[in-house]
């Protein structure tokens, strides 16, 4: 037994007052899940993703590079071990964030005389 089948499922309220069990569905855990996971945590960082938000969330360049660096290290340790498709998936998100990466920092050092 792992130590995630110990955590408590959550409870909810129903409209009579009565507690239900939530069950979220989970996608089966595999690498392809973990790169998007990484992906979207980065996107996140950068402000492009943000949910329940009005404004747009200020980037946190400091946790993307270090997210996206992560995901470097997974592209050299997983050399020669990955399937056509995870391979590409991986590198093709990791080129894609660091150019968002650069977009964003570019975007955030113009004086917000020229952003307006």
């Amino acid at each position: 037994m792992s130590d995630v089948d110990n955590i408590p499922d959550q409870e909810v309220e129903n409209t009579s007052g009565e507690h239900e069990e939530f069950h979220m569905q989970l996608p089966p855990a595999s690498f392809s899940f973990l790169v998007l996971s990484m992906r979207a945590q980065a996107e996140m960082q950068l402000g492009l993703m943000h949910f329940g938000q009005e404004e747009k969330p200020e980037p946190n360049f400091e946790l993307a590079r270090h997210t996206i660096d992560l995901m470097g290290i997974l592209v050299e340790k997983t050399k020669n071990n990955l399937s056509l498709e995870e391979q590409r998936l991986l590198e093709n998100s990791l080129t894609e964030l660091r150019f968002r990466f650069v977009q964003v920092s570019q975007e955030a050092a113009k004086p917000a005389a020229q952003k307006a």
